[in-house]
């Protein structure tokens, strides 16, 4: 893909968002079967395990990936079933099908591919194949927020509505002036977390810093050095005491996770919008090296 073709397609943070919400409007979203397991071994790469930990935070599973997952199947009896989770479905994902397969173990794969190269060693009733939509490289906004979807059953128009009434009115005219920003995220949400500290790597690197920590975690320690230029920014539970500058932003009634990660990555992609195009002009070059060390072809824009 040329610079031109890329400067044409590439979109901001905030606007995948809202463009992903949209489609699964459109679309809908498959009924995630999470299965009867005891005990799953979950397996995912970067926010695909982060997702993991997320659609199962209520079982007694196993996190890993591609580097671990045979570790932990030797070292931790009673894993009865695996979750596989790969928006591609390729890479890491079809050796590690297959091998599980021949453990002996039953496999269900998360993806958005169809086509995915993984499937040819899963049952196709445990494929679950989520919808997305092209998306900058990493973004992996309807990837896996599609899938959170799929088991918290949010409704996309409502989060929609979340993000045009509370966010964009709350965001402050001044952003650009500020060079670090810590979120706040009620308790309950706390596995999201990781997901917003990934995307500021992503999108800012050593530029801009990026804290995410809940209420309760914020009293310990966190703000012993202050910066006024930090934003601090609280969804669902009013911030009264830390940071110079605050953004409180009221959660809908029986939000989840879905509604939280939208919200922090719209808000991201506004922090992304008013600063300099530290990602965008990156990229290109990032996906030439990738693309050698994953020794397969890593587009900029994924479709």
């Amino acid at each position: 893909m040329n610079q031109q073709e890329f400067d044409c397609r590439f979109e901001n943070l905030d606007e995948s968002v809202v463009n992903a919400l949209k489609l699964f409007q459109e679309q809908g979203l498959p009924i995630l079967d999470l299965g009867n397991y005891k005990r799953p071994l979950v397996v995912g790469s970067g926010n695909a395990v982060v997702t993991g930990r997320i659609l199962y935070e209520d079982f007694d599973a196993v996190f890993a990936d591609e580097s671990t997952y045979l570790r932990k199947l030797e070292n931790i009896s009673g894993i009865d079933g695996v979750v596989l989770i790969s928006a591609s479905g390729g890479k890491h994902a079809p050796q590690i099908a297959k091998t599980l397969k021949q453990r002996g173990l039953e496999v269900r794969l998360l993806t958005c591919n169809p086509n995915a190269h993984a499937r040819e060693h899963i049952d196709s009733g445990n494929v679950f194949v989520f919808p997305k939509r092209a998306e900058p490289y990493t973004y992996n906004t309807s990837t896996y927020l599609g899938m959170i979807l799929g088991k918290t059953r949010e409704n996309p128009q409502n989060i929609l509505d979340f993000i045009h009434g509370e966010i964009n009115p709350n965001i402050p005219p001044d952003i650009s002036r500020f060079d670090s920003f810590y979120f706040i995220v009620p308790e309950r949400f706390d596995t999201a977390r990781e997901m917003l500290l990934t995307k500021f790597d992503e999108l800012f690197g050593p530029i801009l810093v990026g804290r995410a920590f809940t209420l309760d975690q914020t009293r310990h320690a966190k703000t012993v050095v202050t910066n006024d230029k930090e934003l601090f920014v609280s969804f669902g539970e009013p911030n009264t005491r830390f940071g110079e500058r605050r953004v409180n932003l009221n959660l809908p009634e029986k939000s989840d996770y879905g509604t939280l990660i939208a919200g922090a990555y719209y808000f991201i992609g506004k922090i992304q919008q008013a600063n300099p195009p530290y990602f965008k002009n990156s990229i290109l070059e990032y996906c030439e090296k990738a693309s050698r060390d994953f020794n397969q072809r890593i587009e900029p824009i994924v479709e």
